[in-house]
């Protein structure tokens, strides 16, 4: 069994890196609006979190989705100035896509990953194929 502070670091430094997810993926979220992210990420992840798995699971959930809206972020933010956009723009666009779902795919298989382990009841020196009698 965790103890609960370990379960609130943990969803703190996993609300630090959906925070960071989201500012990276939006070029407009000020310091504030990251910090706001940070905050309600680490409750939602508290909340949800009650093993360290299960808070690493979200997170990196969490961190797929927002790999997911990077490229369309991109693509609203260039379409946004009303013009045809540049060759400069469309590569930012191709590369965000590319980039975007290639990071999405991989952290939302990794998140399916810790879901299933946690599922399983896995924890820290156990296996999932075996786990301890008590």
């Amino acid at each position: 069994m965790t103890s609960l502070w370990t379960v609130s670091i943990n969803a703190c430094l996993g609300g630090l890196v959906v925070a960071v997810g989201a500012w990276l993926a939006s070029n407009t979220l000020s310091i504030s609006g990251a910090i706001l992210v940070l905050i309600a990420a680490a409750a939602f992840l508290w909340w949800r979190g009650r093993t360290i798995t299960l808070i690493w699971a979200w997170s990196t959930l969490l961190l797929g989705m927002e790999c997911f809206a990077w490229p369309i972020a991109t693509m609203w933010q260039i379409r946004s100035a009303g013009t045809e956009p540049s060759d400069e723009e469309m590569g930012a666009i191709l590369s965000a896509t590319l980039m975007g779902l290639f990071s999405a795919v991989f952290w939302i298989a990794f998140s399916y990953g810790l879901f299933n382990r946690a599922k399983a009841g896995a924890g820290p020196g156990e296996s999932a194929q075996s786990p301890k009698k008590r």
